[in-house]
């Protein structure tokens, strides 16, 4: 079995709500790169990349067929991963409102934590 290198949890429902949604090709997809996330210590770009003008934020990328969706995540302390929201993406830019309620979401993640 692979040693884990980060653990990867859902910040509230958004991210399992869509994830139960999804076709189970696309599913299946997900679990190899949460396993990829988890146990690769260097994750390549095209998987995981940085979101530009964020602090933080990155996202999780599958392509399946011709179909292409994005989940947001950050990291707390390096090893673990939070997801939040995540869309199908049908253009090319990805959406403000998704990229806003991920900022939003990992904001109030980060508030909870410290008011804990």
């Amino acid at each position: 079995m692979d040693s884990k290198l980060r653990e990867i949890i859902a910040y509230k429902h958004y991210f399992p709500e869509f994830f139960q949604s999804l076709p189970k090709e696309v599913q299946e997809k997900f679990v190899y790169l949460f396993r990829l996330i988890q146990t690769v210590q260097r994750i390549p770009e095209k998987f995981l990349k940085h979101l530009e003008g964020t602090k933080g934020l990155y996202e999780i990328r599958v392509m399946v067929g011709s179909n292409i969706y994005r989940a947001f995540c950050c990291f707390d302390k390096g090893n673990l991963v939070i997801l939040f929201n995540a869309f199908h993406k049908k253009s090319q830019k990805t959406p403000p409102k998704e990229i806003e309620l991920a900022e939003k979401l990992m904001n109030e993640y980060f508030d909870q934590k410290k008011n804990q």
